[in-house]
């Protein structure tokens, strides 16, 4: 054995015990899948949960019920891998070493595994998009002391307590099935049937797809030729955006083992069977004319850009808003910024220099523009209405070198107060329009009310009421980041007096929305102490 080998050894297995030239980050080539992949990187910050386990050995190549599992994702949790295995039976034991990019899954027994690492050595697997190896362990059984058992790790335990409670549903109550029932939240924008097909089918052959409309919900059921592919597709793309931070998928296994589609058309697809009629007589009698079946048609560029897929050639969505019927007295570039900084990352504003009550406004994404105009438009701010319109403008150009501006144009495409910078942020989740309540964030401890309520009245607002949150511990800090707020978040707002050194967020009332809207503008990053800058927001809640 190399003496990299050897290290890797002490310092993940214990005294005694031996490991096979296929696990652990074996310093040659090995081979999976029937092709050969080269070593992955060896890692400082190697996972202490590996000490914690005994593998006991057994003739390498030979099927094992220990399946292992190279190359995964280092944000990947045990109850990822766990959903690897639920298809092809009982999964009895998971480990997972982050600091490797490894894991080892049991099986109840080898024919589960034996019919698991056949699959996949057909079939990629994926975890988080990434492809991920699977073969046998060198090991027959993973074994944990009694005082490094997974009964001290909640996230294994709770993801084996989820595969056997799998397990025990059937098909039709909702377990792993052939057919995935697809939910989109925060539509945006409207998603397609080609669209979803385009998507779906990165993951496998899609066999039918039925879409429909509940509960103001716009929902879909797919079907896949088998459950693996259909369980691949739920790990992969539950939690997914179709467009950046909205139209979000959240997927769930249904309780139908098959789908009986009559027509082919915009709401209904069998891809098995393209001769079905549309349930449009007149298109019936085109295509039986044409030759030309539906359910082989082929996504138009207007459902692959939907989807996030640019084509060459096909232009970019508009960003560009156009503000009018501003105050010219109290319009700045960084006013604007602050107000639909609310709604997206504003990436240039322009005053226009010759029509001061007008303005443009580059946002990042087109979706962004929709969240202004629908929240904004009309809105009375410094006195006036204002409306929000898209432009005719594609970008916002920035003055030439040595060309008089006046202060009127500003780029803000690198600037640190951007809400919505993280992928997928989960602010985009909890926007609500302008409202007189408004959410306080990332307050200092040495900061009481009065002051707050005194920064609030010199800014010209009438504070009608306030009210600080209760501390929770769990809030997590990118949840605070840019006004995310505990409301949002869900964590109890009750009225228990809250701990002075835990004051972080709170919920100011001001005498009306137009009064908020100029406090946001004015108090947003306001500094409060050297190293605080309050965040604020409007809110659904009233005091």
């Amino acid at each position: 054995m190399m003496n990299g080998e050897n290290d890797d050894v002490g310092g993940y297995l214990n005294p005694g015990t031996k490991r096979g030239s296929d696990e652990l980050l074996s310093q040659t080539g090995a081979v999976s899948n029937g092709s050969v992949m080269s070593p992955a990187p060896n890692h400082a910050d190697n996972n202490n949960d590996a000490k914690k386990v005994k593998l006991d050995t057994k003739n390498p190549g030979a099927p094992s019920r220990v399946i292992h599992i190279r190359n995964i994702p280092n944000e990947v949790t045990e109850a990822e891998i766990v959903h690897l295995g639920i298809p092809f039976g009982k999964v009895t034991n998971v480990l997972v070493l982050k600091g490797k990019n490894q894991a080892f899954l049991e099986m109840s027994d080898e024919v589960s595994a034996t019919t698991m690492v056949n699959y996949f050595t057909n079939c990629t697997a994926q975890l988080r998009g990434r492809a991920v190896y699977v073969q046998f362990s060198n090991h027959k059984e993973l074994k944990t002391d009694q005082t490094h058992s997974n009964a001290q790790n909640p996230s294994a335990q709770a993801a084996l307590q989820a595969a056997q409670a799998l397990v025990n549903q059937s098909d039709t109550q909702g377990g792993p099935n052939t057919v995935l029932r697809v939910i989109v939240e925060h539509m945006i924008y409207p998603v397609t049937l080609d669209v979803l097909y385009q998507i779906f089918s990165r993951v496998g052959k899609v066999l039918k797809i039925v879409t429909f409309t509940k509960n103001n919900t716009f929902q879909a059921l797919i079907q896949y030729p088998d459950v693996v592919t259909a369980q691949a597709a739920k790990m992969t793309l539950d939690g997914q955006n179709i467009y950046n931070a909205c139209c979000t998928l959240r997927i769930e296994y249904s309780k139908l083992s098959n789908l009986n589609v009559k027509y082919n058309n915009d709401k209904s697809r069998d891809y098995t069977n393209p001769s079905l009629p549309t349930g449009d007589p007149a298109l019936d009698s085109a295509l039986a004319i044409g030759g030309m079946p539906l359910a082989g048609v082929t996504p138009t560029a207007a459902a692959l850009g939907a989807a996030g897929i640019r084509l060459p050639g096909q232009p970019s969505p508009n960003c560009v808003l156009l503000v009018s019927n501003l105050n010219e007295e109290m319009v700045t570039p960084d006013a604007l910024f602050t107000l639909f900084g609310v709604y997206g990352d504003v990436q240039r504003v322009k005053i226009l220099f010759n029509k001061k009550d007008n303005a443009l406004v580059q946002m990042s994404e087109p979706h962004q523009t929709q969240l202004a105009i629908s929240h904004l438009d009309k809105m009375k701010t410094w006195g006036k209405q204002i409306r929000v319109t898209l432009s005719k403008h594609q970008t916002v150009q920035l003055p030439k070198e040595g060309q008089p501006d006046a202060g009127l144009t500003k780029d803000y495409s690198n600037s640190p107060l951007h809400r919505f910078k993280k992928p997928g942020s989960k602010n985009y989740q909890n926007i609500y329009p302008p409202s007189a309540t408004l959410h306080l964030s990332n307050i200092p401890p040495t900061v009481d009310e009065e002051q707050i309520k005194e920064a609030f009245t010199q800014a010209g607002a009438v504070v009608k009421a306030f009210k600080f949150f209760p501390h929770a511990s769990n809030i997590k800090e990118d949840a605070r980041d840019a006004g995310e707020t505990e409301e949002q978040t869900g964590t109890p707002t009750g009225l228990v007096k809250t701990p002075f050194k835990d004051r972080k967020m709170a919920l100011i009332q001001l005498g009306s929305v137009e009064e908020a809207i100029g406090a946001l503008i004015k108090m947003h990053n306001f500094q409060l102490s050297d190293s605080s800058h309050l965040r604020v927001s409007f809110s659904k809640s009233t005091i």
